[in-house]
């Protein structure tokens, strides 16, 4: 799970942390430039893989790339699929009239290498491409440089939350500073590791306590070896069974990625499939069934702002 999350976390500190408000008017050619030696234009490739939308109605099924052991959005318990990313899938899935299929996938260095392997080209060795992968940031500079997809379907915003212990914090959630004089965990390269490390010229380095995982660090807090954990708000809160422990969002000093929007990918040329994707998934915002399928994983629902 450790390459896992290294994959996705940062992949989100090297794609997103772009998505700041000098980017915010940028243009789509300059937001991906660096990126045409490794992520080809639609006129550079012929490659057509995947299936049209009548294809999939004809056949009976979708498939969907997930992420391996990712809990609470994906993984595999007793060999059945499990997590909110599954039962999101099963929404289109079922709103289209066919049935879900997932592969489970390992995250490679960035979203841009997932992309490319689960969507519009395939892995150089084995697997095969999906129909929709779950799971994909919803960002302006991913879009731009990735002309073989289109994101679509925004389903959650995420955002960086701290775990705590109450007996140590009683009054308030800790912010940055108080880590001068507390000890923190996180998980190794993720973006709360990433932020904390570079936080003030370092100088918060010395109380920093580095995971494996989101659950090491969060086991750590629970024997007193630190006093807080910062990480992504949905696992701390799936994670979080202790009336001794609560989650909350301070404010993040000098950092502007705190949240990012959630949705999927599918290939360019398959957009049928994506806008019945979307609708799929804004009917089941609306109606509350995405909200009820976060909360029974222990997760607040933030809405996308749309």
């Amino acid at each position: 799970m450790t390459v896992l999350r290294f994959g996705i976390h940062i992949a989100l500190v090297l794609g997103l942390l772009a998505g700041t408000a000098q980017h915010a008017l940028a243009r789509c050619e300059d937001l991906a430039k660096g990126y045409g030696d490794v992520i080809p234009k639609r006129s550079d490739t012929r490659i057509d893989v995947g299936q049209d939308f009548d294809t999939i109605l004809e056949r009976g099924y979708l498939t969907f790339a997930v992420y391996e052991d990712f809990a609470p959005f994906s993984w595999e318990a007793a060999g059945k699929p499990k997590g909110i990313d599954i039962e999101i899938a099963r929404i289109i899935a079922e709103d289209i009239g066919v049935e879900a299929r997932f592969n489970f996938i390992a995250a490679d260095e960035n979203v841009d290498a997932d992309l490319r392997n689960q969507i519009w080209k395939g892995p150089l060795i084995g697997g095969q491409v999906s129909n929709i992968m779950m799971h994909v940031p919803y960002s302006k500079d991913l879009q731009c440089r990735n002309e073989l997809v289109v994101l679509n379907g925004q389903y959650f915003n995420e955002t960086l939350a701290t775990a705590y212990r109450i007996d140590v914090f009683p009054d308030d959630p800790p912010t940055t500073p108080y880590y001068r004089f507390h000890k923190v965990g996180v998980e190794n390269h993720t973006i709360s590791d990433f932020y904390l490390s570079n936080f003030n010229g370092g100088m918060l380095l010395s109380n920093i306590r580095h995971y494996p995982e989101h659950e090491d660090a969060f086991a750590a807090m629970g024997t007193g070896e630190v006093d807080a954990v910062m990480g992504v708000k949905s696992i701390l809160e799936h994670l979080d069974q202790s009336d001794d422990i609560a989650v909350a969002t301070p404010p993040l000093v000098n950092f502007a990625l705190d949240t990012w929007t959630l949705g999927v990918a599918v290939r360019h040329n398959f957009r049928e499939l994506s806008y019945a994707a979307d609708y799929a998934i804004a009917d089941a915002l609306a109606d509350g069934r995405i909200t009820a399928i976060f909360e029974k994983y222990g997760v607040s629902h933030a809405a996308p702002d749309y």
